[in-house]
């Protein structure tokens, strides 16, 4: 499968996420071909084609508030119908919440051990 491209609006509102969280320690990157946020090497946002996955703990309640966002479901990275349990993937008629999510996303990352 190859990976979905990003529109310019998708990668600027990346960038805008980065801004926003204004944690010198998030890195933008690529991994797996996508662009993705990194603390301490661990990823946890990548943006594939328009959607902006976050990895916020299956049965957090922020997981479960991400899933209520009209159109999010859980990230299946290679479409095969074998999603990462922890992950949500968010549309970018979302990206006005992409900030919050991704804030949740990092502090569950400074949480993870290296």
């Amino acid at each position: 499968m190859a990976v979905p491209v990003s529109s310019e609006e998708a990668l600027e509102r990346l960038d805008l996420v980065v801004a926003e969280l204004g944690d010198p320690s998030v890195e933008r990157g690529r991994m797996m071909g996508r662009p993705v946020l990194t603390r301490a090497g661990t990823m946890f946002a990548c943006l594939s084609g328009d959607t902006l996955a976050l990895k916020l703990g299956a049965g957090s309640a922020e997981h479960t508030a991400a899933l209520a966002v009209p159109e999010a479901e859980l990230f299946d990275p290679g479409g095969k119908r074998r999603p990462f349990k922890d992950w949500v993937a968010l549309p970018l008629a979302a990206a006005p919440l992409w900030p919050l999510f991704a804030a949740d996303a990092l502090a569950l990352a400074r949480l993870t051990p290296r």
